[in-house]
């Protein structure tokens, strides 16, 4: 009898459930629930429908979230819909108690706190609010070892979204920062674990966030416990898993890993102010971190550049800059000297070719000083070994120095150096290379005709202003000083050069490349101006004849214009051969001369 009258209760109950639930006071308890809970003044748009089968629950549509006071601003938080799962024997009482809310189509609305940062509007008060404020004195108390025991122990539960959006304020209206945004928030009692989902586009993006600590409170409150996150999408992925701290001083330390495959793409999608074609290859970082909001920490770091892996110990700054300062220093086993500096500065034109312009951007961003070895490097077609060299990216100026480098056979130094100023461009290069050989350095150049085979000293410094490399080097001035030791100038038949001299008319260099000519030294000396190299002093020696040429030649390759001549130690003047050198450096061509001998 107790039993039939048990359930005979249970089924009054059930079938009272839906009337109960459906009234006035629980449509108020609703949105009373909520708001105790947001701190937010919440305002439901029509009564609820009430769902009981196959579980109890409350559909309540058209939902605001506002700044109690603020009547005069849009709301927080908007929702198409909230559904709420009830507790039934709550609302037989006539009260609400709801484990699970899930927002259909929801908007959150933020301000914009700077230019890369935003925060929603917070609520003055309710039940979330008064927790954080609590565990704040708990922390307080004893920051170190705060009393755990004493945290609000407060039921959550969890919180789903759907289809939403994030927007901001603006002049024109609202701007749509998120779009498609999904996720779940799960924190079933306020001094237990959390764990976050979220996905969404950004920036016509597909981001995947996910977040977990076991003591989000005392994180939210200022303490330190352990968080553990990620970042994924097509352009970069991004993790950390250690600890955090949030209070004023701010700080973490963990393992951090980050992998873009273009570091071009990140920046377009960051809204970087860098030059549309800026070369960026792909990065990767694997490292342990520690730092604050001033300063980070990357050690035992892990770092690989278009593939070109490395090792060392980097640090990235914040204080008193105007742009982060990233400093420190990387060995690499091998590394592409172009896809660094392609990836660091704006020093390397992207292109191969040399009307590539010459992108300053990347110094608006960051600065640079970073030291860097490799015990193999490629620059181009130029192969290095135990390089050592240096990059620097401060305000208006670049620079990249090799202080020390094996190259052809000998020792190299460089510098390149990048300087904007209100007048424009300027870009100086220096070049020091010593017991090299010459014929590998002239190949190099693109030089492939009348460099001689052997050991020579070349120093060349060029300085000047332009928009793109082409015109930069088209208006240089500088120097230019070469020293060769005995050696060998491969296809060039020198008797056959007489002869054709001697014959007259117009021909080919390539007609008489059928030979070599064994020199005991050579000498090359010049002034640039304007992009033209004025040959000061251009012989070469070979037993008792010489061989001197004269003229203008242009660093940019272009025409020449030369003139030389070919005579014996002890011959008169009448028995020199002088002859012109037009055509190019891929084709010169040859004509006799018949004037007074050079001065």
């Amino acid at each position: 009898m107790v039993a039939v009258a048990a359930a005979a209760l249970l089924g009054l109950a059930l079938l009272l459930l839906p009337w109960l639930a459906s009234t006035r006071l629980v449509r108020d308890r609703i949105a009373v629930e909520l708001g105790a809970w947001s701190g937010y003044r919440v305002d439901i748009g029509a009564p609820p429908d009430i769902e009981v089968w196959p579980s109890f629950r409350a559909v309540v549509p058209a939902v605001t979230l506002s700044r109690w006071g603020a009547s005069d601003k849009p709301p927080v938080i908007e929702a198409e819909r909230i559904e709420l799962d009830l507790s039934p024997w709550a609302a037989l009482r006539g009260e609400v108690e709801f484990s699970n809310v899930r927002l259909i189509r929801p908007t959150l609305r933020v301000d914009r706190l700077d230019a890369s940062r935003y925060a929603p509007e917070w609520p003055a008060g309710g039940r979330l609010a008064a927790a954080v404020e609590k565990a704040r004195r708990i922390v307080a108390e004893n920051a170190t070892a705060p009393a755990l025991e004493d945290m609000p122990e407060d039921a959550f539960g969890r919180l789903s979204f759907e289809d939403g959006r994030v927007v901001s304020p603006s002049a024109s209206g609202e701007d749509v920062i998120v779009t498609d945004l999904d996720g779940e928030i799960a924190w079933l009692n306020l001094d237990t674990g959390l764990t976050a989902t979220a996905k969404g586009i950004w920036r016509n993006e597909a981001v995947q966030l996910e977040m977990a600590s076991p003591r989000p409170l005392l994180l939210i409150a200022g303490g330190q416990a352990p968080l553990t996150f990620s970042v994924t999408s097509a352009p970069a992925t991004a993790s950390f898993d250690g600890v955090a701290e949030f209070g004023e001083n701010g700080f973490f330390s963990g393992q951090a890993k980050f992998a873009a495959p273009s570091m071009r793409r990140v920046l377009d999608w960051w809204e970087t102010a860098v030059t549309p074609g800026t070369g960026m290859g792909s990065v990767t970082i694997s490292s342990q971190v520690s730092g604050n909001a001033q300063r980070i920490k990357f050690e035992d770091a892990e770092i690989a550049l278009d593939d070109n892996p490395g090792t060392g110990a980097l640090e990235l700054a914040f204080q008193q800059q105007k742009v982060p300062v990233i400093s420190g220093s990387i060995a690499f086993q091998s590394l592409d000297l172009r896809a660094f500096l392609s990836a660091f500065t704006p020093l390397v034109p992207e292109a191969e070719t040399s009307e590539e312009a010459i992108d300053g951007s990347f110094a608006s961003l960051v600065n640079l000083d970073l030291r860097l070895s490799a015990a193999r490097a490629i620059a181009g077609s130029i192969e290095l070994t135990d390089l050592s060299a240096s990059t620097q990216v401060l305000g208006d100026l670049a620079a990249f120095d090799v202080s020390g480098a094996r190259a052809f056979g000998g020792d190299l130094q460089a510098s390149i150096r990048f300087d904007r100023s209100a007048d424009g461009t300027m870009v100086e290069t220096r070049l020091l290379a010593s017991d090299i050989d010459g014929e590998a350095l002239g190949a190099a150049a693109g030089l492939t005709r009348m460099v001689p085979a052997g050991k020579a000293t070349v120093s060349l410094i060029l300085k000047g202003p332009g928009a793109t490399w082409s015109s930069m080097l088209s208006r240089a001035d500088g120097s230019l000083s070469v020293n060769f030791g005995q050696g060998t100038l491969r296809g060039f038949d020198l008797a056959a050069f007489e002869k054709r001299l001697a014959d007259g008319g117009f021909f080919s260099l390539a007609e008489t490349a059928d030979g070599n000519l064994k020199i005991d030294a050579a000498e090359i000396k010049a002034v640039i101006k304007d992009g033209l190299a004025r040959l000061d002093k251009a012989e070469a020696r070979s037993g008792a004849q010489k061989i001197e040429m004269s003229g203008v030649v242009p660093v940019v390759p272009g025409g020449l214009a030369l003139r030389g001549q070919i005579s014996a130690d002890d011959a008169q003047p009448a028995d020199q051969l002088r002859f012109f050198v037009g055509g190019s450096w891929s084709a010169p061509y040859i004509s006799p001369a018949y004037a007074r001998p050079m001065q």
